[in-house]
């Protein structure tokens, strides 16, 4: 199994959050430390959708 770092979809930088191929994240609240933003994201088979951008 091949696990990856999510990327930010804002800003494109590294998360410290890993996902594995069978990981399924509904409404994830996704911090990044790069820019210090919060976005909430739902992913599934790796595929990472933007649920709400922080305002």
């Amino acid at each position: 199994m091949e696990s990856t770092f999510v990327c930010c979809p804002l800003c494109g930088g590294k998360t410290r959050v890993k996902l594995l191929p069978d990981t399924v994240l509904q409404n994830y609240p996704l911090f990044c430390p790069k820019c210090k933003r919060e976005v909430i994201i739902s992913a599934d088979h790796q595929k990472i959708k933007i649920i709400k951008p922080d305002a």
